[in-house]
């Protein structure tokens, strides 16, 4: 796939997570998939295999009661590595996440094998969610 289209399977991606839409998910992962999740605090690490990536999107939207959500700045398609820039805002416990985030992903075959997020204040997401 090229750039363009990439792209486009990322942007599909972000809309499906906005929605909880988990089935449309699962058919954009690899089964394979990993996913590194940043910070040192209670959801950080790596995230192997299709099923555990999509566990922590559901830990995201549980510990945020739903209101996790990942709006979209830029999306940059490359033709292996597609780049996504979001502002990331979620309410728990009287607490607010705003933070900007970058996710890279890196794509084969239409599918997501591999997901990296960037946070410019990880410690904040870590305290956010712990």
């Amino acid at each position: 796939m090229g750039a363009q289209e990439n792209a486009e399977l990322v942007r599909r991606g972000y809309d499906a997570f906005n929605a909880g839409d988990m089935n449309t998910l699962a058919e954009l992962f690899a089964d394979d998939a990993v996913w590194y999740a940043a910070g040192r605090g209670v959801l950080s690490g790596k995230k192997e295999g299709r099923d555990a990536v999509l566990a922590y999107f559901g830990e995201l939207g549980s510990r945020s009661n739903g209101s996790f959500q990942a709006t979209v700045e830029d999306i940059v398609g490359g033709e292996d590595h597609t780049i996504g820039i979001q502002q990331s805002h979620a309410q728990n416990n009287g607490k607010t996440l705003d933070a900007e985030t970058v996710i890279a992903f890196v794509l084969r075959d239409g599918k997501v094998l591999e997901g990296r997020e960037y946070f410019t204040d990880t410690a904040s997401a870590d305290e956010f969610w712990a």
